[in-house]
């Protein structure tokens, strides 16, 4: 229980750190933003709950297999879901942003993919983070196009 606790912690509190070092700020503030766009105390909320679903996964993964094909693919997507934030509202640069949320979905569809006979429940726990994603992603196509 001792990893799952250093998982959950690491991950939710790299998450939180990068989130309170990258603020929103005036710059996105001034933004054209499509209509859909949530309110801006959703997403610390939605992301909380993510982090700690893609810790329980990376987790059970790495119970199973350290070093395998699933880890590699679930610290690569942590990566990429870590660098957006600096890349979007600290450097702002919102098609660079675009293509590294495109490289995180991919990931996390291959995660599924490599868990899914291995490990359903991690599997599962991506699942949200995928449509999460794929939600952001569009939210930042729009942001990009609109600015």
């Amino acid at each position: 229980m001792l990893q799952l606790l250093v998982f959950v912690v690491g991950v939710v509190g790299i998450g939180w750190l990068i989130g309170a070092t990258n603020l929103l700020g005036e710059w996105y503030a001034a933004l054209a933003k499509p209509g859909f766009v949530p309110p801006n105390w959703a997403f610390p909320v939605a992301w909380t709950i993510l982090y700690i679903m893609i810790a329980v996964a990376g987790w059970r993964t790495f119970r199973r297999e350290p070093s395998g094909r699933a880890m590699q693919v679930w610290a690569a997507q942590l990566a990429l879901n870590f660098v957006w934030s600096p890349v979007m509202f600290t450097m702002h640069q919102i098609g660079a942003a675009l293509v590294i949320l495109i490289c995180l979905f991919v990931a996390i569809v291959t995660y599924i993919s490599l868990e899914t006979s291995r490990d359903r429940l991690a599997a599962a726990l991506f699942v949200p983070y995928a449509a999460w994603v794929a939600f952001a992603g569009l939210l930042n196509a729009a942001i990009w196009r609109l600015n």
